[in-house]
């Protein structure tokens, strides 16, 4: 599924394609993803495209007359392609341009979204409980203790909740608190502030070299070129249970947490 850094090097891949041109088709050969495409998505047409934005796992296509909100979902993928590129199998949206390029959308599992608001977008349900971006200034130690104070449940599912940080999905939770050495496990409202000064340096870090690599590619992702990103060969333990750890040689540990595979030591992960 694509995460944050995958969604961030997407919309870096396509924004000198799309910025200020005008959009002069959107095709839409399936509307039923995870919400139906709305009619009014065709609001877009014959605007020009004036910011491409990322907020979350969200990439926000911004014009005069409204927003084309876009998630990638677990499969979604988009592509900067000449118009006249074969349409191939889950080839579900075209948002063609005048100058000759399309944007096409991928998602064979249809788990992605296409929508259309108008502005200020962070009324849109969708967006306006988000919390901060986590390589804003606005994500630090202080904001995060407070997010957490007196929350039983494990640190991991913390750092996965949407409303305390956005976009620190699986693969980045498992691997910076493997860096910050705190047990996914710990109850939150325990981890203290010099520890959330070191997890919140590392979710920090490990997000900015994973955009910087590409992203991630495990099963789906590839970005706008078509290109893997690599920071999968940077992986410390997601992935990786039952092998040894980099870092101390002991076995690494695998476990469901919130329904969600969580690695980690049990050697260096301690606290």
């Amino acid at each position: 599924m694509p995460e944050l850094p995958e969604v961030e090097v997407t919309r870096q891949g396509i924004t000198p394609h799309l910025l200020n041109q005008t959009v002069s088709a959107l095709v839409v050969r399936n509307a039923s993803l995870r919400w139906p495409v709305p009619q009014v998505a065709q609001n877009i047409v014959g605007q020009t495209i004036t910011h491409i934005r990322r907020r979350a796992k969200y990439l926000l296509i911004e014009t005069q007359a409204g927003i084309t909100i876009i998630h990638l979902g677990m499969s979604g993928s988009l592509r900067i392609l000449p118009a006249s590129t074969p349409i191939e199998k889950h080839d579900h949206i075209d948002m063609l341009l005048a100058n000759g390029q399309v944007l096409r959308f991928n998602d064979p599992r249809r788990f992605g979204a296409w929508l259309w608001y108008e502005l200020p977008e962070e009324n849109h349900p969708l967006l306006a409980r988000l919390g901060p971006e986590p390589l804003s200034e606005a994500f630090n130690p202080l904001q995060l203790q407070q997010a957490i104070a007196n929350k039983k449940k494990a640190i991991k599912l913390c750092l996965m909740d949407n409303h305390i940080v956005v976009g620190v999905g699986n693969i980045y939770a498992n691997e910076a608190l493997f860096a910050a050495g705190i047990h996914p496990q710990t109850p939150a409202a325990k981890v203290d502030i010099a520890r959330l000064t070191v997890l919140v340096t590392e979710v920090k870090r490990i997000l900015a070299l994973a955009i910087k690599q590409g992203g991630t590619t495990l099963k789906d992702f590839t970005n706008a070129d078509g290109k893997p990103g690599y920071f999968a060969q940077k992986l410390h333990v997601y992935g990786r249970g039952g092998q040894t750890c980099t870092h101390c040689g002991n076995l690494l540990s695998e476990i469901k947490l919130g329904q969600r595979t969580t690695v980690f030591c049990g050697r260096c992960q301690t606290r």
